[in-house]
């Protein structure tokens, strides 16, 4: 049978791992390397914090290949990071923080969770790095959110796994003494989004992470936490947003707004971090430039696209 005029399109997955290093370039650099290295995987982006101390890989390709990417970073990762001369103002569980594997195009979210139990069992049998499933990936519905995984951090991990319920899903069940433990998963597409406040006040941020994020009675899909960038000398209100459809980025910023008002506090800025959705930008442009009827097909760069 002729496919004549068909396009096969390739499965899309994308992985977003967060590693705990972010001050020293040569191993933020050493870590890109073993992405780029990979057949088959594109390296999206990927940015470093001096303050949280902490990087960010955006990658993407299909589970075969994101599975060697992912290895070889950890490979790195553990060779390189040893969390107990480590600091920095993001909490973190191990040298490879987290890994959520996430479907784009032509993969379910079944699969991605295959991958990610897949990853866990391959990561925690070379390196003996224990390692916890989250979202999608775990079964366990008191261990999905990832804060609660994280909660006692990287310094509390020893005593956390003796406690009942707290045995890793794979590996050994002590943690690897430099590399701590990893995070591993399958979840939704999220925006990492924070907002930095005209104040050293770290009460103030906290205070309004705690009046946003849904777990406090806040928002819908937001998670946040307030920090001190002390290398800046100011705060910031850190938040991942898991539905940006359900609750657009332009409604978080307003709600941090206000509530920084009430403090006599202005927002000096906010950033992304990572990649976005480009139809979570147009709704803030919609909203804050009250365009009427304005929507994606009248952005030129996609139209292009349609060509």
């Amino acid at each position: 049978m002729c496919n004549c005029g068909t396009t096969l399109r390739m499965p899309i997955i994308e992985s977003v791992p967060n590693v705990s290093e972010g001050r020293r370039t040569e191993i933020v650099e050493r870590l890109a390397d073993a992405i780029r290295g990979t057949p088959g995987v594109r390296l999206l982006d990927y940015s470093s914090d001096p303050s949280h101390n902490r990087s960010v890989f955006t990658l993407a390709g299909d589970a075969g290949s994101i599975k060697t990417a992912t290895m070889a970073l950890f490979e790195q990762a553990v060779a390189s990071i040893d969390l107990r001369n480590h600091h920095g103002e993001h909490p973190r569980l191990g040298a490879v923080d987290v890994v959520p594997f996430v479907p784009i195009e032509g993969v379910t979210m079944k699969e991605c969770v295959a991958l990610a139990l897949d990853v866990a069992a391959s990561v925690a049998e070379r390196f003996g790095v224990p390692i916890y499933l989250y979202e999608e990936a775990s079964t366990n519905p008191l261990r999905k959110n990832l804060e609660d995984i994280r909660r006692g951090q990287f310094e509390g991990l020893g005593q956390k796994m003796t406690q009942a319920g707290w045995a890793p899903d794979f590996g050994p069940p002590v943690p690897h003494p430099s590399a701590g433990a990893s995070v591993v998963g399958a979840r939704m597409p999220l925006i990492a989004y924070n907002i930095n406040l005209q104040t050293d006040r770290l009460d103030v941020a906290k205070n309004i992470a705690a009046a946003v994020r849904q777990s406090s009675g806040g928002l819908r899909y937001v998670k946040a936490m307030g920090i001190a960038l002390e290398d800046r000398g100011i705060v910031q209100v850190s938040m991942n947003l898991t539905n940006y459809e359900k609750t657009p980025m332009f409604r978080v910023f307003d709600l941090v707004r206000r509530e920084a008002a009430r403090y006599g506090v202005t927002v000096l800025e906010s950033e992304i971090v990572g990649l976005v959705p480009s139809a979570a930008l147009v709704s803030a442009a919609e909203y804050y430039l009250q365009i009427e009827r304005f929507g994606p097909h009248q952005v030129l760069e996609n139209k292009l696209r349609e060509l």
